[in-house]
């Protein structure tokens, strides 16, 4: 069974992942044909590599090239499924935006169909979550763990104005996963990472015994004296070594 474990040990964002899943071995030009079956234009994607503290990793950001409009589930729903992806790829990425909706709905009180996406409606999210969603199926991963996540403080600023850290809607996707506090200024989980991550694990916690084959990391945008890095670990689950029968019963 193959496995990713991802170490989140500076948080995660919709760009971090689809960074470390091209480190692991995506191949970009099949990603962005991939992503092409999307009716959705306006936007470029570049790929480099790039140095965070002395650690190589995959810095991936879109350019948005045309102005783009505020997206409703539905208009998310129908650009999905207009494209030639596969049905498992069109079925998790829903999947994630129907979460990040829901959680966002929670918190205006509003019904899901009248959430306006700002900035997860935007194309460059839309590619990080679809995007994220191809790498896991091109990586054949069956099976996604995750660490529990680090919580940084303070403000952000978004269509809304200033809202606290952790954003509203992402501590409502975390409702139930292990997270902790750390002594950052600093947004280190973003509701996109969020949405994607609580979707697609199986499960929170320590690393599993597995017998790794590949490491990846991929980079973040916000500068800080940490490695802003989400760090990958793809292998396969060890299998647990059944006992030994010795003929003993127990009985005398």
């Amino acid at each position: 069974m193959t496995i990713a474990y991802f170490d989140c040990f500076s948080g995660i964002a919709g760009d971090m992942i689809l960074g470390a899943l091209l480190d692991l071995g995506v191949d970009e030009t099949v990603l962005k044909k991939e992503l092409k079956k999307l009716p959705l234009t306006g936007y470029d994607m570049k790929v480099k590599k790039i140095e965070s503290n002395h650690i190589t990793a995959t810095d991936v950001t879109v350019i948005v090239t045309e102005d783009q409009h505020h997206r409703s589930l539905s208009d998310i729903n129908d650009i999905i499924n207009r494209s030639s992806l596969k049905p498992q790829v069109k079925n998790l990425s829903q999947n994630i935006f129907y979460n990040l909706g829901k959680a966002e709905a929670r918190i205006h009180n509003v019904d899901i169909e009248e959430v306006h996406f700002h900035e997860v409606g935007a194309v460059d999210s839309i590619v990080d979550i679809v995007g994220s969603v191809i790498g896991v199926t091109l990586l054949s991963i069956d099976t996604i763990i995750c660490s529990p996540l680090p919580l940084g403080h303070g403000f952000v600023s978004c269509e809304h104005g200033l809202l606290p850290l952790p954003a509203p809607a992402t501590v409502e996707l975390l409702k139930g996963i292990p997270v902790y506090t750390v002594e950052r200024n600093q947004e280190t989980v973003t509701p996109t990472g969020a949405a994607v991550i609580t979707t697609l694990a199986s499960q929170f916690g320590e690393m599993p015994s597995m017998k790794i084959t590949h490491i990846g990391y991929g980079r973040g945008k916000i500068p800080s004296k940490y490695p802003s890095l989400l760090r990958v670990f793809l292998g396969e689950l060890e299998k647990k070594s059944p006992k030994k029968n010795t003929g003993k019963t127990g009985k005398k």
